[in-house]
């Protein structure tokens, strides 16, 4: 059996153009349901975050009818690996068989500008290990250099939280940067399907979701890649 590392967000807040900030945190949703697949598959998965902060769920996606009309906070407060993850720096990546990072818009404040988190994707894909990214996870793709300094979604194709779906959802006139948009200016090949649909792109051992409905299917792939 694998060793998955999930990273997750240690923000609880979001700072817009404007200088405001809104509580944030990750996904539930996007995090909950890779870690039930996961480890139903009999894998183990560790927890980290930027300096070993104890993470919080998005409120917004702990509304039940974000999960299927559930009550998730009693499964997430059950998780003692993400009441106590390690910290981001301490991380080993010898130790793992792959990497996952949920979503929500507590990437965009501090894993848009990890230099340890970057590091560690871009020696995870070097090494051949699947990173799996959903939604506004791949904000965590920015600081990622390879070796010769070039960001390693140049060329690459992927997805994430799209343009159309930020409007959707109130919050791209207020933000700083919209994600799809950085990514592109990276290089990256960027393909979005229907808002709010499941998309997922496969591009080598770099595996991206577009949204918190892509979050089974991705998991389901990097199990395939695990099997």
């Amino acid at each position: 059996m694998s060793n998955v590392l999930f990273v997750v967000t240690g923000a609880r807040s979001w700072t817009l153009a404007d200088g405001s900030s809104v509580p944030t945190g990750y996904w539930a949703e996007e995090l909950l349901t890779p870690y039930r697949l996961i480890t139903g598959a009999g894998h183990s998965v560790t927890f980290a975050t930027p300096g070993g902060v104890t993470p919080v769920a998005d409120e917004v996606s702990l509304a039940p009818d974000a999960n299927g009309g559930a009550d998730v906070r009693p499964d997430l407060d059950a998780i003692d690996g993400l009441q106590h993850p390690m910290k981001l720096e301490d991380v080993v990546l010898g130790d793992y068989d792959a990497v996952f990072y949920p979503g929500g818009h507590g990437p965009m404040e501090d894993l848009a500008q990890d230099a340890t988190s970057g590091k560690l994707i871009a020696d995870a894909l070097e090494g051949s290990k699947p990173v799996a990214i959903v939604c506004h996870g791949p904000a965590a793709l920015l600081p990622a250099r390879t070796a010769a300094g070039e960001p390693v979604v140049a060329g690459r194709k992927i997805t994430g939280f799209s343009n159309e779906e930020e409007k959707a959802a109130g919050k791209a006139d207020k933000a700083k940067w919209l994600l799809e948009d950085r990514l592109r200016e990276l290089g990256a090949d960027v393909s979005t399907g229907p808002a709010w649909q499941p998309f997922t792109v496969v591009d080598g051992d770099l595996l991206t979701g577009q949204n918190p409905a892509s979050s089974e299917a991705l998991a389901k792939k990097l199990l395939e890649r695990l099997s």
